[in-house]
C-alpha cells in the first residue's frame, strides 16, 4: 500500500474532474431531525459543494448501490412460437466517495458471498468491478460499535482512503487505478510531520470509542444460549417489520418473483431483498412455518450474524454500524442483546 498527501483544494479539483465524465455518489444532506441533527444519504452529486465528508453516518448503507432492494434479473417476450430474453449488467463506471470503514468492510463481507466460486452473482460483480471506492476516516458515530468487531479501520477493499489532517488529506492507495487517478492532481510524498499528524488523528478517533466488549466468545455463547430467556424477552418487543435488515449493510437474503403480463406476451424475473425477521420468511408450501415465533426469527438473525457467518467465513457478518438499532421501532439495540449474552458467560 502506498501513501500520499493531497491538499484539500487539489482533492476538490479531483472530484470536479470526475464529475465531468463519471457518476459520483457521496454523502449529501437531505434533511434534519427534530433535534436539528443533519440527515445524510449516499446520493449522486451534481457538484462538489453537495458533498459533506464530515457526516456522522447514513441511515441507508452503500450496499444499496451493489445489492438494490429490487432489480430485474431478466425480462422476456414471446413472439409467435419463439421467445427472447434480455439480461443486462452494469458496465458504466461510477465513483463512491466518503464511505466509512464499516461500509467498506461490509462490502468485503458481501464479496465473500456474492463472488464465491460456486453460484457467484454476475449482477453484484459487475457493479463492484465498475465502482471506484474512496473512503474516509471519521469520529465514532452514534450507536456504532464497530470497534468491538475490528471494523473501525480498513486495509483493503478501496481504491483511495482519506484521513483528514486539517488542511490536507493523508491518502492510502490500495489499487493501481487509485494511483493513476491521483496523478491528475498535485500530490506529494508523506513527511515525518504528516505521519505524526496522522497518528495523532487515529489516536483521537480510537479514544472516542467507549471500552469495547470482548465478543470473541459470542459464537460459542450463541450455541450455549440457544434456548435462553434472552430471546423470549427481546423477541416480545420485536415488531417483525424487517427494518433492521433493510438498513443492514451486510444482509443479503432475497426472494425472486416472476411477473407475467395478462396477455402472456412478456414477463420479468424480479429479485427483492427480504428479511429473516418477517413472519413468512420460513413459511413453506402447505402453510407450515419453521420460524413462526418472533423470538425465533430474531434469534436466527443474530445467530447468522455472529455464529453462522463465523463458521463459514471465519468472521462475523455484522460490522457494528448500529443502523439496525437506530432504525428499530421497538428500541431493540444489538449492543444490549450482545451484552446480555456475554453477561451469561460463566468464567472458566
Amino acid at each position: 500500500m502506498l501513501f500520499r498527501i493531497v491538499e484539500k483544494m487539489a482533492f476538490r479539483s479531483l472530484i470536479q474532474l470526475l464529475l465531468e465524465t463519471t457518476q459520483v455518489i457521496g454523502p449529501r444532506k437531505i434533511a434534519v431531525t427534530r433535534e436539528g441533527k443533519p440527515v445524510h444519504q449516499y446520493l449522486p452529486l451534481s457538484g462538489f459543494e453537495e458533498l459533506e465528508l464530515g457526516y456522522d453516518t447514513t441511515d441507508i448503507p452503500a450496499k444499496s448501490y451493489f445489492l438494490p432492494y429490487e432489480e430485474n434479473l431478466s425480462t422476456w417476450s414471446f413472439i409467435g412460437n419463439d421467445w427472447t430474453q434480455e439480461i443486462t449488467y452494469r458496465l458504466q463506471p461510477r465513483v463512491l466517495v466518503g464511505l466509512h470503514a464499516c461500509d467498506i468492510n461490509a462490502l468485503l463481507k458481501l464479496d465473500k458471498v456474492m463472488t464465491r466460486e460456486f453460484f457467484p452473482s454476475p449482477y453484484y460483480i459487475s457493479r463492484r468491478k465498475n465502482s471506484f471506492i474512496i473512503g474516509i476516516d471519521h469520529e465514532p458515530c452514534q450507536g456504532g460499535f464497530c470497534h468491538w468487531l475490528g471494523t473501525d479501520s480498513v486495509n483493503r477493499g478501496f481504491d483511495l482512503f482519506l484521513t483528514d489532517l486539517g488542511d490536507r488529506y493523508f491518502v492510502a492507495i490500495d489499487s493501481e487505478r487509485g494511483f493513476t487517478l491521483l496523478q491528475q492532481v498535485a500530490v506529494r510524498l508523506v513527511t515525518e510531520n504528516d505521519t505524526a499528524d496522522y497518528l495523532t488523528v487515529r489516536r483521537r478517533i480510537a479514544s472516542g470509542f467507549a471500552p469495547p466488549l470482548d465478543v470473541r466468545q459470542l459464537p460459542r455463547l450463541l450455541d450455549m444460549e440457544f434456548d435462553s430467556e434472552i430471546w423470549r424477552r427481546w423477541g416480545a418487543k420485536c415488531l417483525s417489520c424487517g427494518s433492521c435488515a433493510a438498513v443492514c449493510p451486510t444482509c443479503y437474503c432475497y426472494g425472486v418473483s416472476e411477473n407475467v403480463s395478462m396477455d402472456f406476451t412478456r414477463g420479468a424475473k424480479v429479485k427483492q431483498l427480504y428479511s429473516c425477521t418477517l413472519k413468512d420468511f420460513a413459511e413453506v408450501a402447505g402453510g407450515h412455518n419453521f420460524r413462526s415465533a418472533r423470538e425465533t426469527r430474531l434469534k436466527y438473525r443474530y445467530y447468522h450474524q455472529h455464529r453462522g457467518f463465523v463458521e463459514q467465513y471465519d468472521e462475523p457478518k455484522c460490522v457494528g454500524c448500529g443502523r439496525c438499532g437506530r432504525s428499530c421501532l421497538a428500541g431493540i439495540n444489538p449492543q444490549e442483546i450482545i451484552g446480555d449474552l456475554l453477561a451469561t458467560e460463566v468464567p472458566s
